[in-house]
C-alpha cells in the first residue's frame, strides 16, 4: 500500500510540473519581443512588438 502511494505522489508531482511549465511557456510566447522606435517626418513613433 505504501509503495502505490509513493507512485501516485510521483505521478502527481510530474503532472504539476508539466502543467506549470506549459503555463510558463505559454506566457513567455505571448510577451512582446520589444519596442520599435521610429523617428521620422511625422514625429516619434513607439510600437510594441
Amino acid at each position: 500500500m505504501n509503495r502505490s502511494n509513493g507512485l501516485y505522489f510521483v505521478i502527481g508531482a510530474l503532472v504539476v510540473v508539466i502543467i506549470g511549465l506549459g503555463a510558463y511557456i505559454f506566457n513567455e510566447e505571448r510577451k512582446p519581443d520589444g519596442i520599435e522606435l521610429r523617428i521620422g517626418q511625422n514625429g516619434i513613433s513607439v510600437e510594441e512588438k
